[in-house]
């Protein structure tokens, strides 16, 4: 671990702490801390330059030293135990569920009890906290799909998916031979030879519906190489089209959950992206979808299939309104 690493968690902890035992000596609380006095002095030097945004008088936190004791003043919020929101508990969970996919990792139990606290923490949630549960929720069933592929890996067995491929919209069953799980911008996949394709493919585990471990063993055949994602894991095929969309605010989940390209940052919160897709009615009904929190920039055609498909829609709703 490094000097910074070990440094932080000390820094989290020595608010709380100072604020439960004013006027405490220097050295009394360096030795509950496993430090020098003089490395406590920095840290508290260090603290007396945090606080709250705009960080001007005020807002930092207030540290009253008296010859050899220390008594915080200004606990600049800190007093209080750390709560997180529903994006926040989700984005720490598949964090740490990533983190366990990575070989070698250490520490494993630990993280295994943060995620279980975390999960347990988020289920008691009030109405507030709705949107989390769901989070919670899908990032369990990723992991259940990631234990049993585990498994599968460990015993050298086949397994059967019921996979979705966002691209075209559709959920179709594979036979597979597994060859590894790997991590690719924090997300799981399970490269394998896929039967069906006859081919090496990978397979994102949060679009594995159902997973089956098959008695019988997983044989690649011995010429299926390893992806090479040493430039990045999506590389454009040649039958694939090119799209320029901007994304509301509503709509960024989809540079999130798609293979994006050239992300640019746009006033008010949007986000200009590239899009590559094989099929035009999946991204027409994919825009269609968002109810006009997405903007095709282009290719013109595209932008003119949407539009027509909107007007197509809103003549059936009215012929509908006509007749009943």
């Amino acid at each position: 671990m490094t000097a910074a690493q070990e440094r932080l968690p000390r820094l989290l902890a020595l608010v709380p702490y100072l604020l439960a035992r004013p006027g405490i000596p220097i050295d009394e609380a360096a030795t509950d801390f496993g430090v020098s006095a003089k490395q406590l002095r920095k840290d508290l030097e260090l603290l007396w330059m945090c606080g709250l945004p705009g960080y001007g008088p005020g807002d930092l936190i207030d540290i009253s030293f008296d010859e050899d004791t220390v008594t915080i003043a200004f606990d600049a919020g800190m007093r209080r135990p750390l709560r997180l929101t529903g994006a926040e508990a989700t984005a720490l969970l598949v964090a740490l569920r990533a983190l366990l996919d990575a070989p070698g990792v250490a520490e494993a139990d630990a993280i295994r009890r943060a995620v279980a606290k975390i999960e347990s923490a988020a289920g008691q949630a009030r109405p507030g906290g709705v949107e989390v549960g769901l989070g919670v929720r899908e990032a369990a069933e990723t992991a259940k799909v990631r234990e049993v592929v585990q498994s599968a890996l460990r015993a050298v067995r086949a397994l059967r998916i019921s996979y979705y491929t966002a691209s075209k919209d559709e959920v179709t069953e594979r036979t597979v031979d597994p060859m590894r799980v790997l991590i690719v911008d924090g997300r799981g996949y399970l490269e394998a030879w896929c039967r069906r394709a006859d081919g090496v493919r990978l397979f994102r585990l949060d679009r594995v519906d159902e997973v089956v471990v098959l008695d019988e063993p997983a044989a690649p055949p011995p010429y299926a190489e390893p992806t090479d994602t040493s430039e990045g894991l999506f590389r454009a095929a040649p039958d694939q089209r090119s799209a320029r969309l901007v994304l509301r605010p509503d709509a960024r989940w989809i540079s999130e959950y798609y293979p994006v390209e050239d992300v640019e940052e746009l006033d008010g919160g949007k986000l200009r992206v590239r899009m590559r897709y094989s099929d035009v009615s999946w991204l027409v009904r994919l825009v269609l979808g968002q109810g006009g929190e997405v903007v095709v920039e282009e290719p013109a055609e595209l932008a003119t299939a949407v539009r027509e498909q909107a007007a197509a829609a809103v003549a059936r709703l009215d012929r509908h309104l006509a007749a009943t």
